[in-house]
């Protein structure tokens, strides 16, 4: 029997996660709850793990997370703006301390020339400091989009972590 994927990576996290007694908390879209999924795939994850949200429409941003509709109308809702906005929400509408927002085209439709398929924006964010953002274009299916934007979501907490000096 083979390990989840992931698993290395998400394992890094609750050492991290635990060892500065710190939750984290989840606002997905185009993903989907995978992040979630792939969090409480790993036992113990209760320790560490606060709750996700899956807000896939635009409704859901709005109601879950307290995303503003002039970010919707400026930026739309696969937007790095968007994924700061679901980061911070996520913070406020729950007891974590980090978080990670996740909002893309995952296909095989919905692409446009400036935002394709493959177009993913992700924001990371702790209580009382400013949100990171980042997009990129990645290339596959919708099951590689989706565990590529997984993977670098759990990535970019690890990475945040392990810069992070208390």
């Amino acid at each position: 029997m083979t390990a989840e994927p992931g698993v290395e990576s998400v394992q890094r996290l609750a050492e991290l996660l635990l060892a500065r007694s710190m939750m984290v908390v989840t606002a997905e879209s185009c993903t989907g709850g995978g992040i979630a999924w792939r969090f409480t795939s790993v036992p113990g994850s209760a320790h560490w793990f606060e709750r996700g949200f899956v807000t896939y429409s635009n409704a859901a941003k709005r109601e879950a997370l307290g995303v503003s509709e002039e970010i919707l109308e400026h930026y739309g809702a696969v937007s790095e703006e968007m994924a700061a906005a679901m980061a911070e929400g996520a913070l406020r509408h729950s007891h974590g301390d980090i978080s990670v927002a996740v909002t893309g085209i995952a296909g095989p439709g919905g692409g446009t020339p400036y935002k394709p398929v493959g177009y993913v924006c992700f924001g990371w964010a702790m209580r009382n400091q400013a949100p990171r953002t980042t997009h990129v274009f990645f290339e596959g299916d919708r099951r590689e989009i989706r565990e590529q934007s997984i993977a670098m979501a759990i990535q970019g907490l690890i990475d945040i972590l392990e810069s992070h000096q208390e």
